[in-house]
């Protein structure tokens, strides 16, 4: 099981990955198949029009999370990681003003938002909660090709096909041989044991079997300087978020607040706690803003990750470019582990599949940064992640804003608090992550489709309406 570090954190708008990511990534991906060779076209047929429907969690709060946007920004070529957020407006605007769609390399088709994009809430698809039709029609609208696709969590999609794959009891070989093929936490830790590595290590030589360090290492800056900017335009940002809330960002404020403190010298005893609440709420408000933000492993959960690394790099003796690239790597591999074995995605397994899962990354690589030994770095990990499970996705409006934005403030804390219970003892502990990890799973499995990143329950429907 091989799952690069650049596919747990990838680079992206907000405010959401699997709602507005993913979406925006099928749509190109549809624009490919039309452009392929991978379907028999009627003879003399030409694609004049395109349509598209979204089902599921992706109906339910797809105009909170930007979804319908996505889509159209998807149609017109557009990628998450290579989108200006900036002209994402003027782009939709004149989708709208022409109702026609212009991507590049293909001729212009047919496309009215307003009509051809459906939000059908009452036909789910049967493979995954973040269901999306699309397809193409001649100019007497005769369909000429149709593909599903599934948005499966931080930004990571699947076609139909593909999922039942990834369901079935065979899955495929890796086409990516590593030298650390660890599927589970305990694999990982026999394989540090015998191999004398690091879990950092391992993961570092996994991704150096495809890729020279120098790669490796200028990509994981590339994410790090990514999300270090989220928290500093998150800290510079002010006034409402959009959406209709009326939420007011909070983060700018609040740091202020913290530097006036610094400056004077303050006693806080809560100062910690404080620190880390202000570049999660920063990344979060970002992201909820639609801003370019990393996937950690979600968007819903992107504030946890980079709070902590600026958090350890402030406040740990001894933290240096180095300590966050092992960091990530560590992080990267518990994600890959949590995603392998059960879910990321809160329309799956609701929020302790999002903010938990970045929970236990978080912890894990603050353990390992802090010296830990691939036992308490596990240890970390499982502590964060036991202490998510059972948590709902209910956001109000189907924004990612109440309660997200707090919530990844609190996951950072918790975050590090599982890695400090974890460096003070050897290891040893009562409850393996891949136990956790597989209670996620059946959690999941069990919650009631409400509380599953479809605002039909919880404080979605709980909360003075606005």
């Amino acid at each position: 099981m091989f799952l690069s570090v650049f596919d747990v954190f990838k680079i992206g708008v907000g405010p959401s990955s699997s709602h507005t990511m993913g979406p925006m990534s099928a749509a190109v991906r549809f624009l490919d198949e039309i452009a392929g060779t991978g379907w028999v076209r009627p003879t003399g047929a030409h694609v004049a029009a395109i349509k598209a429907s979204l089902h599921g969690s992706l109906a339910f709060t797809g105009i909170g999370h930007g979804t319908g946007r996505a889509v159209v920004l998807g149609l017109t070529g557009q990628l998450p990681d290579q989108v200006d957020p900036d002209l994402m407006d003027s782009i939709i605007a004149e989708v709208e003003r022409t109702r026609r769609i212009s991507p590049p390399g293909h001729p212009e088709y047919e496309f009215d938002p307003r009509v051809d994009l459906v939000f059908d809430k009452k036909q789910p698809l049967p493979g995954h909660a973040n269901g999306m039709t699309f397809t193409a029609h001649d100019r007497d609208g005769a369909m000429l090709l149709k593909r599903i696709y599934y948005s499966i969590g931080g930004g990571f999609v699947v076609t139909d096909t593909e999922l039942e794959a990834l369901k079935s009891a065979q899955p495929a070989k890796s086409d990516k041989p590593v030298p650390y093929p660890f599927a589970h936490a305990k694999e990982m830790l026999e394989m540090a044991a015998r191999s004398g590595l690091s879990i950092a290590q391992m993961k570092r030589a996994n991704e150096e079997a495809h890729m020279s360090p120098e790669e490796l290492d200028a990509g994981l800056d590339r994410i790090w300087d990514a999300m270090s900017g989220c928290i500093d335009r998150g800290l510079s940002g002010e006034g409402i978020m959009p959406g209709g809330l009326k939420v007011r960002r909070r983060a700018r404020v609040l740091h202020d607040k913290l530097e006036e403190e610094w400056r004077l010298n303050r006693r806080n005893p809560l100062l910690a706690n404080d620190w880390l609440s202000v570049y999660a709420m920063a990344v979060n408000e970002e992201n909820a803003s639609g801003g370019r933000v990393v996937t950690a492993p979600t968007n819903g959960a992107a504030g946890v990750i980079p709070a902590t690394i600026r958090y350890m790099l402030r406040f740990h003796d001894g933290a240096d470019t180095e300590s966050v690239r092992d960091y990530l790597l560590t992080a990267a591999a518990i994600g890959g582990i949590i995603k392998h074995n059960a879910s990321i995605s809160g329309a799956e397994v609701g929020c302790q599949g999002e903010v938990g899962s970045a929970a236990a990354m978080s912890a894990a690589g603050l353990a390992a940064v802090m010296g830990g030994t691939p036992a308490q770095i596990e240890n970390a990990a499982e502590i964060a992640l036991e202490h998510h499970l059972g948590m709902t996705c209910d956001p109000v409006g189907g924004l990612v804003q109440v309660p997200c934005i707090e919530r990844n403030a609190l996951g950072a804390v918790k975050a590090v608090t599982a890695a400090s219970l974890a460096m003070k003892g050897d290891g040893t502990h009562f409850v393996p992550l891949d136990a956790c990890i597989e209670t996620m799973r059946q959690t999941g499995l069990d919650m009631n489709e409400r509380y599953k990143e479809t605002s039909t329950g919880g404080l979605a429907v709980n909360v003075v309406e606005c």
